[in-house]
């Protein structure tokens, strides 16, 4: 599976960014699948996962929307109310083994491939 992110930009505080990830292969709907972020300095942390049902880190709830379109292979991350604190490099990543992902949907080790990544920056 190819992922390849786009939709990131410059956007003030507040405003609204959608990311997307489209995927190559012809499996997608059997892949979970989330969006990770990483900010200069820190760790690579999660953000929003779906497969059937969805979660999110608890900084994005009510602010953020994931969301899929099998038919497209393509997976969305709706970005409401930016904050600064929103930086990073966004990155999505498909979860082939789906019992690994449900236990644990948070933990990056559960998933198998990953895009390259594409920047969101929020001015304040």
């Amino acid at each position: 599976v190819q992922l390849q992110a786009s939709g990131g930009g410059l956007v003030q505080a507040g405003g609204s960014l959608r990311l997307s990830c489209a995927a190559s292969g012809r499996t997608f709907s059997s892949y979970a699948m989330g969006w990770f972020r990483q900010a200069p300095g820190k760790e690579r942390e999660f953000v929003a996962a779906t497969f059937g049902g969805t979660h999110y880190a608890d900084s994005v709830k009510a602010r953020f929307t994931i969301s899929r379109d099998n038919a497209k292979n393509t997976v969305y991350l709706q970005m409401n109310v930016l904050k600064p604190e929103d930086t990073a490099v966004y990155y999505c990543a498909a979860a082939a083994n789906v019992r690994a992902f449900i236990a644990n949907p948070h933990h990056a080790g559960n998933y198998d491939y990953w895009g390259k990544g594409t920047q969101v920056t929020v001015s304040s």
